[in-house]
């Protein structure tokens, strides 16, 4: 990997094509709205999924779950109150919250997704 964007990258597809294997539907990916940035949002069945992807090299500052500050969090999840209500839910959906950590020291990278970690 040649840069941290790089890297974010490589471990977003990663992550997508993890997703769309274990049976998820890709909705979105790097939502942008006034509250930040969401990696992907999936459905998981009538599940709607906003997943945050951490890719490291290195355990230097420490792994990627380990990134996810409580103030992190409520932008999450403020992320999510916005995606909801701008495309018009009729009803609030049922939120799950989920960290992808991707550890690339090798050619094949080591992942701890941590469903419902919010």
């Amino acid at each position: 990997m040649e840069n941290k964007q790089s890297l974010g990258k490589s471990g977003e597809e990663f992550a997508a094509r993890l997703l769309i294997e274990s049976g998820l539907k890709i909705v979105t990916r790097n939502y942008r709205c006034p509250k930040g940035e969401m990696d992907i949002i999936a459905r998981d069945g009538e599940v709607l999924v906003f997943i945050e992807v951490r890719t490291r090299q290195s355990s230097y500052r420490g792994w990627g779950e380990e990134s996810i500050t409580p103030q992190k969090s409520h932008r999450l999840q403020a992320i999510a109150s916005y995606y909801v209500l701008q495309k018009g839910y009729s009803s609030w959906p049922c939120l799950r919250f989920d960290v992808i950590a991707i550890r690339w020291i090798r050619e094949q990278p080591e992942v701890n997704w941590i469903k419902a970690a919010l």
